[in-house]
């Protein structure tokens, strides 16, 4: 993995800094959260100060911990504000002003994802706050304690960071407003913009910052983005209306652009507010600048000024990624929290991290979006030493290692064969339509892994709870043997989202019938080892791309399969994904986009028609049983309507559900007047069978920061 680099444009390695003066202090037990704590120390201030949505837990699962010991290891003094109320700016004077800068982050989740359900309904919980309650840190985090840190101490730089801020970086549709927005780097008024797990730009960011304050040209930093007046002198400028397959090469291979460094111009803020195909074609440009082998670096004017991402940044090399997950991390809650319960830490704790990033480029997820698509795995000692870690540490730990995965969990030192190839590739996925020929999918490695760790004294059981690429599991039957016998405990989550390739095809997802070979290789290496083990297939309704026929064959599929959804999805238009691009322009951003003549995708966008597609998903449920056979009539499809096995639902309503009223039989062909609906409460039940709280399919992602 280390030699990855060499075939990508080179990078300083990220502990070859100078280290900061402060370096004499060394590290402290937790971060600093409060004055007194500063005192302890002996710092009469803080260097940096980060901002944080989430509680501050000391463990590199947490993005704001990796940050902050990262800058820590340069030489830095970094100081913690958790969850500030941000009605006024008095807590972001919690610490003193911050000799360099303020970090500034939501935390691990984006905070409207975090705060909004999929039908834009207030969410009363959020795993990242101590006792999980509610409402801790306010809507577009990022946005708002930039503000205050601007109020607080107006001449400080504030740079912004993870998640939120990362899916924000160009004009963008935000659901939940329903209207093109801003980069967030505007309306945050921030000085710079660190995109994805953005390790080497703020490492370099700081170092420079400490010596020559903020006015400078940071251009050259790769990851990040800043506001500037024009395309500077000694830059040829190419736009994206020119970048369609067929012009592209020729465009790139300009005389003018062998002599100049090259940038794309997007089509600017005022203009995508108002042309869907103008966003399309903007989105579609910037998931095919996301290599950072060939990139180019993009601009986009808002108003009188551009917003300027530079090219993406460098991956991590093992070495590195080793040194990042072995910094002297607390492992625990900051000592404030006392015996208050972090959801996110308990589900997290007896976990290990051994790669990032994602290949699968699925056009709904933010994964490859914001962590790339090229692997960056750990070392196997380095992981092995971690679990020991636990196990030594862990006055909690019984033995059972919760987790050991990543983004996905089958991804590890999994790669492109050829570095050459792989510097110059531009596909969005490396398993859609077809896993690439180039695509090394061995196992062997994460195989070894699993062997090493469950072979640790006092380690009884290694689960393996991150998601699994089923389509590259199927290469390797001895990796689904070695999962089944060891690592799955009753039932493994695998996510086929749909059974149609009409929303499969947009999803850039595989077809139904790689999953039927998974299953069948589960089913198979379950029987061989005397086990009862069950996969539970998750669902998204309401892709873009999915007809109404599609939910109904899906929920055929789920009953002729004998499956009862207990929690499913609502796709959830998040900012800057290829999916979001077509529910907001109902133009397919996977295929050229081109004035009055790109591929159209039929978008399911009414409130009433997204809560039918979830009611599919949950056919077995009496209370959806109304909203169905209303919408089967209208369908045409009455001939699914009845009391037999055949049938999708019943002609008749149990005593108190659905609309209320004694139990009764309905004739399918008679008219039923239209239900009033309220959607999705939070509490989607098997029939009579109350939902456990805090079991649903939640958003906790590890590592993204």
């Amino acid at each position: 993995m280390a030699s990855l680099v060499a075939e990508l444009p080179s990078a300083k390695p990220l502990f070859s800094y100078r280290k900061y003066w402060a370096e004499r202090f060394g590290p402290a037990p937790f971060l600093p959260m409060s004055r007194e704590e500063m005192d302890e120390l002996g710092w009469d201030s803080c260097d940096i100060i980060l901002v944080t949505g989430d509680a501050y837990v000391d463990h590199p699962s947490f993005g704001m911990a990796i940050i902050g010991r990262l800058l820590e290891a340069q030489g830095f003094r970094v100081g913690i504000i958790s969850q500030p109320d941000w009605q006024s700016a008095a807590p972001f004077k919690a610490l003193g002003k911050p000799n360099l800068f303020f970090g500034v982050t939501s935390g691990n989740m984006d905070s409207m994802v975090n705060r909004y359900t999929s039908d834009r309904r207030l969410r009363h919980n959020d795993n990242y706050t101590p006792g999980g309650a509610g409402g801790k840190r306010p809507d577009r985090a990022v946005n708002v304690y930039s503000h205050r840190c601007r109020e607080a101490y107006s001449g400080v730089p504030i740079v912004i960071g993870g998640i939120e801020a990362s899916l924000r970086r160009i004009a963008h549709y935000d659901y939940w407003s329903d209207k093109v927005r801003r980069s967030v780097l505007f309306d945050a008024k921030a000085d710079l913009l660190l995109y994805g797990n953005a390790e080497r730009a703020l490492v370099e960011v700081a170092h420079r910052i400490a010596k020559g304050g903020i006015a400078q040209d940071f251009s050259d930093i790769r990851g990040i983005a800043f506001a500037r007046s024009g395309t500077p002198e000694g830059w040829f400028e190419a736009h994206a209306d020119d970048l369609e397959d067929g012009d592209e090469g020729k465009l790139r291979n300009d005389e003018k652009s062998r002599h100049l460094q090259g940038v794309i111009r997007l089509p600017a803020y005022d203009v995508v507010v108002n042309d869907k195909e103008a966003y399309a074609r903007a989105s579609r440009v910037l998931h095919k600048e996301s290599n950072p082998g060939n990139a180019w670096p993009l601009t986009q004017r808002h108003g009188d000024r551009d917003v300027w991402l530079t090219a993406p940044p460098v991956p991590l090399t093992t070495t590195e990624m080793d040194a990042v997950y072995e910094l002297p991390f607390a492992r625990a809650p900051h000592p404030s929290y006392g015996d208050a319960k972090i959801p996110a830490w308990e589900m997290i704790r007896h976990s290990v991290t051994i790669m990032r990033g994602c290949f699968g480029g699925c056009s709904f997820c933010s994964i490859t979006e914001h962590e790339g698509r090229i692997i960056q795995s750990r070392s196997e000692g380095s992981i092995l030493k971690e679990i020991e870690t636990i196990r030594d540490k862990d006055d909690k730990f019984t033995g059972v290692i919760s987790d050991i995965g990543g983004p996905t969990a089958n991804m590890y030192r999994i790669g492109c064969k050829d570095k050459a190839i792989e510097a110059v590739c531009r596909r969005p996925s490396c398993v859609f339509p077809d896993i690439c020929k180039n695509l090394n999918t061995s196992h062997e490695s994460l195989i070894q892994l699993y062997r090493k760790a469950r072979a640790i004294p006092g380690v009884k059981k290694v689960n393996v709870a991150s998601g699994v690429r089923y389509d590259l599991a199927v290469e390797s039957p001895e990796y689904v043997k070695e999962l089944v016998e060891h690592h799955v405990g009753g039932y493994l989550k695998i996510a086929p989202e749909h059974t149609e390739d009409g929303p499969l095809n947009k999803m850039m997802k595989p077809g139904i019938g790689t999953y039927d070979a998974f299953k069948k290789l589960f089913d198979e290496a379950a029987k061989k080892a005397g086990k009862k083990y069950f996969l539970i297939p998750y669902f998204i309704a309401a892709h873009p791309g999915t007809t109404d026929e599609d939910m109904v064959n899906l929920a055929l599929w789920l009953k002729k399969n004998g499956y009862r959804a207990d929690q499913v999805q609502t796709f959830l238009p998040s900012p800057m994904a290829l999916s979001t691009a077509m529910y907001h322009t109902g133009v397919n951003p996977l295929r050229p986009v081109r004035r009055n003549a790109s591929d159209p995708v039929e978008t399911v966008r009414g409130l009433r028609q997204r809560r039918l597609h979830k009611a599919f998903l949950r056919y077995h449920d009496p209370e959806n049983w109304p909203l169905l056979r209303e919408a089967l009539k209208e369908m045409g499809r009455a001939d699914l309507i009845g009391p037999g096995k055949a049938h999708l639902v019943p002609n008749w309503q149990p005593a108190g559900t659905g609309r209320g009223g004694e139990g009764r039989r309905i004739d399918p062909k008679s008219q039923m007047a239209p239900r009033k609906t309220e959607g999705a409460s939070g509490q989607d039940r098997y029939p009579g069978k109350p939902r456990k709280p805090g079991k649903g399919r939640g958003f906790l992602t590890k590592g993204l920061y």
